[in-house]
């Protein structure tokens, strides 16, 4: 039997932090988290990991993420993903969804097709699946996606999309206001796909109409999606005022403003906010020149712009940045990590994950007082 004793960590799991604990591992599965006087005895043939007391909880989640240390998915090579996943298991990330930019249809059906084959063979962080950010969004949103590759709303091509990559589609983001988007719900209804509303346009009715079909999730709050205004509340104030919305927040200071990422961790339930890094392929990358979906991007301020004509293309955030970045913005370290670990198991059904529990997957990331990351443990592949 394999078994692993994380020893004198400090837990934090279900809303509190209990220091002086031991994480039991068995065959890849939490059997135990005791207060360290509990543990009797320690196995002769068990991996014993001293924690000295740092920080230990579920190994991350991301359901956004571009690509990381100069990998991603639109290389649509199999192994770049492979190597992605190592390069997170690294950075404390467990499990996570690989983000596929908008592209023509043959484009994201050929990347698909290519990269379904990594799933399942990774040995770092487990992909989920993918999100498809796209291609049924606003032309008045794009971001920095290309306006000829935004579609009309299309199940047809959905399909197709969901059967090239054999079924590994987990979330994908389109616009509420959309017309025609009702067989795309029902398609994503029907195979469990997270819809996420954003690069929107909607008006507060449109988008609280949509949510009542079932759109409840948000991509990157705030960002490419019409803002909150006393008269017009749009789709970030139908996310503000509706307690059954959930968001995604990328929490990297630029992004959204840190006193809005604590205003929102006060008028929203931690439980409905999920922490993403929506980063970029050349995010901890040595050398450049970086690209990221096809174009030049700079490091400038702590995001990525694109070269040409400085637009945030995306994030250069860790999910461990994430959370240290939360708790500095007025979370406490508990809500911050439930944001990171707990919120997106639940948004993707997860019911193994997310939580330092018996019979959870013993994926642990162990940081201390000043984050810094000080060993992930991956036991649950």
């Amino acid at each position: 039997m394999n078994k692993i004793f994380i020893l004198n960590v400090s837990a934090v799991t279900g809303g509190e932090i209990k220091p002086q604990h031991t994480l039991v591992i068995e065959n890849g599965r939490i059997a135990a988290l005791l207060p360290n006087q509990e543990v009797q005895e320690l196995p002769a043939d068990a991996q014993l990991i001293d924690a000295n007391g740092a920080y230990a909880a579920p190994a991350f989640i991301d359901l956004h993420i571009h690509g990381f240390a100069g990998y991603g998915p639109e290389s649509a090579q199999a192994e770049d993903l492979l190597q992605m996943s190592q390069a997170l298991a690294k950075q404390g990330v467990g499990a996570f969804c690989p983000t596929l930019y908008c592209g023509s249809a043959q484009q994201m059906l050929h990347i698909l097709k290519s990269l379904a084959t990594a799933v399942g063979k990774e040995k770092g962080a487990k992909i989920l699946g993918f999100h498809l950010e796209g291609p049924f969004i606003s032309p008045q949103k794009p971001g920095v996606m290309k306006p000829e590759d935004i579609l009309t709303p299309d199940v047809t091509l959905l399909k197709q999309l969901y059967d090239a990559a054999q079924g590994h589609i987990t979330n994908i983001t389109l616009a509420p206001e959309l017309a025609g988007l009702e067989p795309v719900i029902r398609f994503c209804q029907e195979h469990h796909i997270l819809m996420q509303a954003g690069h929107t346009n909607a008006s507060y009715e449109e988008f609280l109409n949509t949510a009542r079909q079932g759109v409840t999730h948000t991509t990157h709050l705030f960002n490419a999606m019409s803002g909150f205004n006393h008269r017009s509340p749009g789709a970030a104030g139908a996310v503000l005022m509706h307690p059954e919305i959930s968001c995604e927040i990328i929490a990297d200071g630029v992004h959204v403003h840190p006193d809005v990422v604590g205003f929102l961790g006060k008028i929203k339930p931690p439980q409905q906010i999920a922490l993403v890094t929506d980063a970029l392929k050349p995010t901890g990358q040595a050398a450049g020149p970086f690209l990221a979906n096809g174009e030049e991007v700079v490091l400038e301020g702590g995001v990525w712009r694109r070269k040409t004509d400085k637009v945030i293309a995306g994030s250069a955030l860790t999910m461990l940045k994430g959370v240290a970045n939360l708790t500095r913005f007025g979370f406490t370290l508990p809500q911050a990590v439930m944001c990171a670990t707990a919120v997106p198991a639940r948004l993707l059904g997860l019911t193994d994950r997310g939580v330092l529990a018996p019979g959870m997957a013993g994926d642990i990331v162990l940081f201390d007082k000043q984050f810094n990351l000080i060993q992930t443990v991956l036991s649950a592949q």
